[in-house]
């Protein structure tokens, strides 16, 4: 993204309070700040698709997810899945719904 030319650069303020607890969370995403805000920005801006609206922030049983082909069974329809944390699934856990893509979801464990 740095080297793309349609990039818009500008300067951020930030009390290192707000910025230490972005950092830590970006860490955990395994994402650098930047890109970090960069997607909490995309994800929370504009309009989400009918079947994302309707999907994150539901909850999923750790047994429910079939681990053998990664198959997530919510509301009616199997979908891909991928844990945030890239964690094995926890069978005794539940789950949040915390992003759709397409036929892949996002879990947390909760």
């Amino acid at each position: 993204m740095a080297n793309d030319k349609k990039d818009k650069r500008f300067l951020l303020r930030l009390d290192q309070e707000l910025y230490d607890r972005l950092a830590e969370e970006a860490n955990r995403a395994n994402q650098s700040v930047n890109m970090y805000i960069v997607s909490l920005l995309s994800d929370n801006h504009g309009t989400k698709s009918f079947e994302n609206r309707q999907i994150i922030g539901q909850t999923v049983l750790g047994k429910d997810l079939n681990v053998d082909h990664g198959l997530a069974f919510v509301s009616g329809i199997y979908y891909r899945y991928l844990i945030n944390d890239n964690g094995d699934v926890d069978t005794t856990a539940k789950y949040a719904v915390i992003e759709a893509n397409g036929n892949i979801l996002t879990l947390q464990k909760i």
